[in-house]
């Protein structure tokens, strides 16, 4: 049972890490490409990378200091 506690504390921290808000904005963009793929018919692969570098962005922003 240990090695099952630690494989999935292993996951949680390498997905999550620092800052659930950049997995949860993953995991939304991922789902909406799903749907806009499956449900809409839209060529969305291009939404991911978006998702991706603007969760980027926003968790930088949060991370450094205001001056």
């Amino acid at each position: 049972m240990n090695r099952i506690k630690a494989f999935g504390a292993f996951w949680y921290d390498f997905v999550v890490g620092d800052d659930w808000h950049v997995a949860a904005l993953i995991v939304a963009g991922l789902g909406l490409t799903a749907i806009l793929t499956h449900v809409a018919g839209v060529n969305a692969w291009w939404l991911l990378p978006l998702v991706a570098f603007a969760a980027l962005g926003w968790s930088l922003l949060r991370a450094t200091p205001r001056k």
